[in-house]
């Protein structure tokens, strides 16, 4: 299979910003040192470029973002699945060791944990600083037995720190049907039972049914999606929450802070505190 395979030359600086902008367009997938797969028809395709650039340009109001050329080219899927895996070795989060499946484990240090990750074309080895966030609260949070509800589970990685953390049970939802092998693939390859996971494909927002079979009395519900996604799902986390429990957010670029905060204000929610990495915000709230 080929996809379409677009460059958008830019800066550094920029890189999270034209991510999450590309994200709210529709992208499903940003590689940033190689590609951007899209998944829009060819008839399509010409419209859609024309507002990507549009787009970038103004975003220029508020970042320098180079010369923002899009050049175009096609490439195997095979390239960008394992291309990049050159550039994901093992890294330290405190206390926890997240390591690629294909690198040997490193035996040095004293870690809480070791987490191993082969997130094929799912998002999630940890790096990104969104899940960064979520993983530090996740550490502060906690607590033995827990039920966790991972929403836009991408790779399972919140998953699998979980459980390895104490969590009791997880419970993942990812519109991707790619993420359920992964997830899968991820539980195993760091020994953990498929019991203690259930894992749906689905959109949580509108589905009624996901919504029943998902349930409820959570003692923690983390989403680190994007702004634009975590702003209409905010309204049906409370019932998924037992009381006292905590809604962890991030993926929140930071011009998009306040209306992430309004929303969990709005959905009576009570906000605890907000971390800042980068560009990036984690907000959590308790009900």
């Amino acid at each position: 299979m080929k996809w379409k395979k677009y460059t958008i030359e830019t800066t550094t600086e920029a890189e999270d910003f034209i991510s999450s902008m590309l994200a709210d367009l529709g992208v499903e997938g940003v590689q940033v040192e190689d590609n951007i797969p899209l998944s829009h028809a060819e008839q399509e395709q010409e419209q859609f470029l024309v507002q990507v650039q549009k787009e970038l340009e103004n975003l220029r109001a508020f970042v320098e973002i180079g010369t923002a050329k899009i050049m175009q080219e096609e490439t195997e899927d095979k390239d960008w699945i394992n291309n990049w895996k050159q550039y994901f070795t093992s890294f330290a989060i405190d206390d926890i060791l997240i390591k690629p499946t294909w690198e040997e484990r490193n035996t040095k240090g004293d870690y809480r944990c070791v987490i191993e990750i082969d997130p094929g074309t799912s998002f999630g080895t940890g790096k990104h600083e969104t899940t960064q966030l979520c993983i530090r609260q996740l550490l502060k949070y906690i607590r033995p037995e827990d039920r966790v509800l991972d929403v836009g589970c991408g790779s399972g990685i919140l998953s699998v720190i979980s459980l390895k953390l104490g969590a009791g049970h997880v419970t993942g939802i990812d519109i991707d049907p790619i993420c359920m092998e992964a997830v899968a693939e991820n539980m195993q390859v760091n020994g953990l039972s498929s019991e203690k996971g259930s894992f749906y494909q689905g959109n949580l927002i509108d589905d009624l049914n996901l919504q029943r079979e998902v349930g409820g009395e959570y003692e923690i519900v983390v989403a680190n999606i994007l702004a634009d996604i975590i702003i209409p799902l905010t309204p049906v986390i409370p019932e998924r929450l037992k009381k006292g429990g905590l809604y962890i957010t991030s993926g929140i670029i930071d011009f998009k802070e306040e209306a992430v905060k309004q929303a969990i204000l709005e959905a009576g929610l009570e906000v605890l505190e907000i971390q800042h990495q980068g560009e990036w915000v984690s907000i959590t709230a308790r009900k």
